[in-house]
């Protein structure tokens, strides 16, 4: 196996050794350790001189593009997470509009990732939003105020009380104004099957 075929199996297997590489000096000693290895190893009319600066550019641009493209899967993992979220919130919400025609000019938007819920009055407006930046879910309830949502892969929850998104809305929606829900029929409560 030429250095070159050893190193690429190295950087596709380990990602963390793959950030090592991306430094020039470790990657000239890592290479010129390899070729050592391999003269001593093969017959003196085999032996292939390997110049480390050779594609370096090809190597790192590679290695940059795993880089971004796992960064880029987490990047996609929380915008299908959190589009998931608020598409069957905002079907969830409208059975309840349906479910409660005593609600007076209630009003239910989801655009752009917003989520506005106007269920008049005297329910008030609730406001849940994607935050990109963050990676989080916030919401701005007439009840509660406003609350920061992290996902841990099952749920939406609010570290300082650890209570989850649909929870609250569960709570807040049957014990303050009566309504007769379960959100945690909604993708992403931690309790449906995704």
């Amino acid at each position: 196996m030429t250095s070159l075929k050893l190193l690429q199996a190295l950087v596709t297997k380990n990602g963390s050794f793959t950030k090592i590489l991306l430094k020039r000096e470790y990657y000239c000693l890592i290479i010129n350790r390899l070729n050592r290895l391999q003269l001593k190893n093969s017959s003196a009319q085999h032996q292939i001189k390997f110049n480390p600066y050779d594609n370096l550019n090809i190597h790192k641009s590679s290695m940059f593009k795993q880089f971004s493209t796992s960064n880029n899967q987490a990047e996609i993992d929380f915008e299908q997470a959190c589009n998931e979220t608020l598409e069957s919130l905002c079907e969830y919400f409208e059975q309840i509009v349906e479910d409660n025609p005593h609600l007076e000019n209630p009003d239910i938007l989801f655009s752009d990732g917003v989520l506005t819920i106007q269920l008049g009055e005297p329910y008030g407006t609730y406001v849940i939003n994607r935050q990109t930046p963050n990676k989080q879910i916030w919401l701005s309830s007439p009840i509660s105020g406003p609350k920061r949502y992290d996902f841990n892969g099952t749920k939406w929850i609010y570290k300082h009380d650890g209570v989850s998104l649909h929870e609250l809305l569960t709570s807040e929606l049957s014990k303050e104004y009566s309504f007769n829900v379960d959100f945690s029929k909604c993708i992403f409560s931690g309790t449906f099957s995704n």
